[in-house]
């Protein structure tokens, strides 16, 4: 049972992958909030060459 413990206690690799998860997540926040900044000011500029053309 002590030996079990112990491979239990020294056992990284699920640490590693919820690292791995959360840098993901990460990652993938910041790119959303990107395009949605992005997307916004497109729209912006879009809508300003729509109102000169007219």
């Amino acid at each position: 049972m002590s030996k079990f413990v112990t491979r239990f206690v020294k056992d990284e690799s699920g640490a590693t992958a919820i690292e791995y998860g959360l840098i993901a997540a990460l990652i993938a926040v910041v790119v959303i909030t990107a395009v949605t900044t992005l997307g916004t000011n497109l729209k912006g500029q879009f809508t300003n060459i729509a109102n000169e053309i007219k």
